[in-house]
């Protein structure tokens, strides 16, 4: 799935919403057969994928709906939030556009806290390509922008992981602070009645314990990528969240080439060549980002008569103000009025 989000954005080229995946990514898991390694065959992708995701081609290839209502009825669980780290990469170091445009693309997928967690993992990678970035600065960024019981249960498992320095003595610890927030309840295999429905008290499991394992691990990829994996219960989604926010971190070097060698060989996949697609879409849609607020700044600028007799010539141009260190803050506001108000 990450991929083929990856695909849809070598085909647009641009921010990505609820209408992309009606009309970008469905079709691409429809149509197109690529190696399954599970299958040991080639077959279209729509084969391998869980029923949640499935959905998405019941409901916007079969049934129509509006793209951005689709999610709303899906069991909710982790399934729209694993594939979100290209959203946080296209918005690199901008998390709060990491988490909007993901929360978008999302509802064609999942509703309640199921869409909240791809909104905040995003935001997390993003989070993570800041200069200077660490796994508490990226867990305090998620908590800035999660919502209801999602930032709860980050809240809880961050208490946790902030006394342990080894993943396994933290097992029990993090499974705890995560149960009153986890609907599917201790048996995994055999969920509760209540299981994946719709809340604002409740959160997925993964993405909580993903950023408990990145704080334990101190970001390193090895140490995060394997307390992860021990974790049980949905771990490779938890593996999968954590590891794209190592390696978000640390870049390739972070990631050990052996596992991204068997990982590859096993599957047959190319690592490398959706990693360049994605830095050239990056850069693109940044320089696309950049014109479109210069654009703005300067209709704003026309659209207003500026009254504060100390704004820079520049400023009123459309280009960026700081006040003085110390102004009061009436003075560090422009005042403005609509041109047709004059």
């Amino acid at each position: 799935m990450t991929h083929a989000l990856i695909r849809v954005y070598e085909t647009v080229r641009d921010h990505l919403d609820a209408y992309a995946v009606a009309d970008h990514l469905v079709p691409d898991l429809m149509a197109t057969p690529r190696w399954i390694p599970e299958l040991e065959t080639e077959a279209p992708l729509l084969q391998r994928i869980f029923l949640a995701e499935k959905w998405m081609v019941a409901r916007l290839h079969y049934g129509h709906v509006d793209p951005r209502e689709a999610g709303a009825g899906n069991i909710v669980n982790c399934g729209a939030a694993m594939y979100m780290a290209p959203v946080g990469l296209v918005n690199a170091a901008h998390p709060a556009a990491a988490y909007a445009e993901a929360i978008d693309l999302a509802g064609a997928h999942q509703s309640s806290y199921g869409r909240e967690a791809a909104g905040v993992f995003a935001a997390a990678v993003a989070a993570a390509c800041l200069p200077d970035a660490t796994p508490a600065t990226i867990v305090e960024t998620c908590l800035t922008l999660a919502k209801d019981g999602t930032r709860a249960a980050i809240l809880a498992v961050r208490d946790v992981a902030s006394r342990h320095r080894d993943t396994e003595s933290a097992l029990r610890g993090l499974r705890e602070a995560v149960a009153p927030f986890d609907t599917v309840g201790p048996h995994y295999r055999s969920p509760a009645l209540g299981a994946r429905r719709p809340s604002r008290v409740h959160s997925i499991e993964e993405l909580p314990i993903a950023l408990g394992m990145l704080l334990i691990g101190g970001g390193d990829y090895h140490r995060t990528v394997l307390g992860s994996v021990n974790y049980g219960r949905d771990c490779d989604s938890i593996a999968t969240m954590s590891g794209a926010l190592a390696g978000a971190l640390g870049g390739e070097s972070a990631v050990p080439a052996d596992w991204a060698r068997r990982v590859a060989d096993a599957s047959r996949l190319d690592l490398h060549a959706p990693a360049r697609v994605l830095t050239e879409v990056a850069y693109e849609v940044f320089t696309r980002d950049t014109e479109r607020r210069r654009a703005h700044e300067s209709a704003f600028a026309r659209m207003t008569d500026t009254r504060l007799i100390d704004v820079p010539a520049d400023v009123a141009d459309g280009g960026p103000y700081e006040a003085p260190h110390g102004a009061p803050h009436e003075a560090r506001r422009t005042e403005t009025r609509p041109a047709a108000a004059r």
